[in-house]
């Protein structure tokens, strides 16, 4: 076996190298003692322990990838989802279908689309006794107020004497 196809963990010097080929090439010119010592030196100097060869990227995370495209396609199925549920449904009346619409058509097409009948809610009649006991927690709350300036406190003071009137009246005004 020839030294000048061995591989090395550390390059050696030139020097190292032409030391070594020249004591390969000519054995018979060196004394027997030098070979001892080349022989020797080799002996006593370990090999170096090669690193482990690095993994592909993919290799060493091969758990990561399906796991990432996993989460991944069930977030964008949730928003895909969420967006979708939150289309308000909007059922159009048919349209015939004229070839001239005027403009007065659309507008009560428009119109009909675009305004739901409006529902007026039935007011009960309030009593008497609840005008007052919504009178007396009116004042409750106008005494709870801390006024910032003295226009202001004058103002709350001119509405709780109001309340108090309506409050000890025998007939209360309808709101």
């Amino acid at each position: 076996m020839s030294e000048g196809t061995k591989l090395y963990m550390n390059k050696p010097k030139k020097s190292q190298l032409k030391q070594k080929a020249s004591s390969t090439q000519t054995p018979s010119s060196s004394s027997s003692s030098s070979m001892a010592s080349s022989t020797s030196t080799a002996a006593t100097k370990p090999a170096p322990p090669s690193p482990p060869a690095k993994e592909p990227f993919l290799r060493r995370y091969r758990f990561m990838l399906p796991m990432l495209l996993a989460v991944n396609l069930s977030i964008g199925a949730y928003l895909y989802m969420r967006t979708k549920n939150k289309d308000p449904v909007i059922e159009m009346e048919e349209v015939p279908s004229a070839p001239l619409v005027t403009a007065t058509e659309s507008t009560k097409i428009a119109e009909k689309l675009v305004t739901p009948p409006v529902v007026q809610p039935v007011m009960e009649p309030i009593s008497d006794n609840d005008k007052r006991e919504i009178f007396k927690w009116i004042l409750e709350e106008k005494r709870k107020l801390k006024p910032k300036d003295p226009e202001e406190k004058r103002r709350i003071d001119e509405e709780k004497a109001i309340l108090k009137q309506f409050i000890r009246a025998k007939s209360i005004p309808s709101l």
